[in-house]
C-alpha cells in the first residue's frame, strides 16, 4: 500500500524514526484541504511510542478540522535538528514521515491527559499548566493520529 524508499540506502531504522519523532519540537501536519487542495500546517505535538500515535491540539473550529472530518487520511513530518560531521560544510537532517489516521478524542479525561503531555513538553513552568487547563481545555479538542505507515531518512545536505 505505501510506496518503498527509493533512496533506500538513506532510509533510518524504526527505531531511529521513533527517536526523531518523540524528540522533534514541531512537525508538519497535511490534510486534503478545501477545494482539493492540499493544506499543510505546522504545529506543535507529543508522540507516544508504544502506540505509534502523536496527538496534537487545535480549535473547536477551523480548517484543520474540516479537513479531518472530511477525510481522516493524513501525513505527518518532522525533522531533526541536523548535525554536522567536522571539516564538511553540509549538513545531516532526519527526517520522518508519518502517514495514519486522525481522529478527534471525545473522551474529556482522555484530552486532558495530553493537553498535560503537551503542556509538560512546551510550558517550562509546569506550575501554570493547571490554570490553564481550567481556562482552556474545554475549549480545545486534542487529536490523535495513529500511524500507519512510518519511514524516514538521513539526507546529506550537499
Amino acid at each position: 500500500m505505501f510506496r518503498k524508499m527509493r533512496r533506500f540506502k538513506q532510509q533510518l531504522s524504526d527505531e531511529d524514526c521513533l527517536a526523531v519523532l518523540q524528540t522533534a519540537r514541531r512537525g508538519v501536519l497535511a490534510v486534503h484541504g478545501d477545494d482539493g487542495y492540499p493544506y499543510a500546517v505546522p504545529l506543535n505535538f507529543v508522540f507516544d511510542p508504544a502506540a505509534r500515535t502523536l496527538y496534537f491540539h487545535m480549535a473547536v473550529e477551523g480548517h484543520k478540522l474540516d479537513a479531518i472530518e472530511r477525510d481522516s487520511k493524513v501525513c505527518f513530518t518532522v525533522m531533526d535538528d541536523g548535525y554536522k560531521v567536522e571539516g564538511d560544510w553540509a549538513w545531516y537532517v532526519r527526517s520522518v514521515v508519518v502517514f495514519g489516521k486522525a481522529k478527534v478524542i471525545k473522551d474529556d479525561a482522555m484530552r486532558d491527559q495530553w493537553l498535560r503531555a503537551l503542556a509538560a513538553k512546551y510550558f517550562p513552568p509546569t506550575e501554570d499548566v493547571e490554570e490553564d487547563m481550567r481556562r482552556n481545555a474545554p475549549r480545545a479538542l486534542v487529536v490523535a493520529v495513529t500511524a500507519e505507515h512510518i519511514s524516514g531518512k538521513l539526507v546529506h545536505e550537499k
